[in-house]
């Protein structure tokens, strides 16, 4: 099969690239630095000749209120690019319980991605992941200083990018879902207290203080962030993952 990652060059996109050629197939990275922009269409149409399957692992550039304006732009020309293309499956990376927190401008922009998607003319597939392990501390950076880390007591359940690049590859290769696959890590925690867990394994001595008020996911009340009973769960514990040098 041929594959277009869309973002190939970034975090989640570059481990899906290896692993999708590691399997046999053909990829082609793009980003902005490849020469190709979502935003302007320059670049889309070469991009996506030929492909079978294009993934969009994109991600806006600010998480306020322009994020929604970035994913109305690009999922539509993407999507009017993979049309003239005859690409046969879209497939883009969203996060759990996105359509459960609108009090979130990112969130709001996600599902508004989603839900031009669905419309869309093109078969899809939506893969939804919880929090990133790999995010855990510049998520504690955001409310820091040098004594300590206020983090509020929300419940996620955080996964390994490499668990989630594994099932976005499994989605990709198969027929498309015209649907949603939840992706999850095994374990479920506060985030305070996988902050507490971060800082020890890395021999850091500033303190965890609880507060509600802090961050981003204090806007997150509930367990809305938590995957459902038919959650695709991933094998990666963080404990794991803290262990493992990098």
């Amino acid at each position: 099969m041929r594959f277009t990652v869309i973002g190939g060059t970034g975090l989640i996109g570059s481990q899906l690239v290896d692993t999708l050629r590691t399997s046999g197939h053909e990829v082609l990275p793009v980003s902005l630095s490849t020469g190709v922009d979502l935003l302007t269409s320059e670049g889309l149409d070469g991009a996506l000749e030929g492909a079978d399957t294009v993934v969009n692992v994109t991600n806006s550039p600010t998480f306020d209120q322009d994020s929604p304006a970035f994913f109305r732009t690009t999922m539509g020309n993407l999507l009017a690019a993979g049309d003239r293309a005859g690409v046969r499956h879209q497939v883009i990376l969203s996060i759990v319980g996105v359509d459960q927190v609108p009090q979130l401008d990112y969130y709001r922009a996600k599902t508004l991605q989603e839900e031009l998607l669905r419309q869309g003319p093109t078969p899809y597939s939506i893969v939804r992941a919880t929090q990133f392990f790999e995010f855990m501390e510049p998520t504690m950076s955001w409310t820091s200083d040098e004594r300590t880390v206020r983090l509020p007591a929300t419940r996620i359940q955080p996964i390994a990018t490499a668990d989630v690049v594994a099932a976005l590859a499994d989605v990709a290769t198969a027929p498309p879902l015209d649907g949603i696959l939840d992706v999850a890590g095994p374990d479920v925690f506060t985030l305070d207290e996988l902050g507490r867990r971060t800082l020890a394994a890395r021999k850091d001595d500033r303190t965890v203080v609880t507060d509600p008020s802090a961050g981003l996911f204090a806007a997150v009340t509930g367990d809305e962030l938590i995957a459902g009973p038919e959650a695709r769960l991933a094998p990666t514990h963080y404990a794991d993952w803290l262990a493992t040098p990098r």
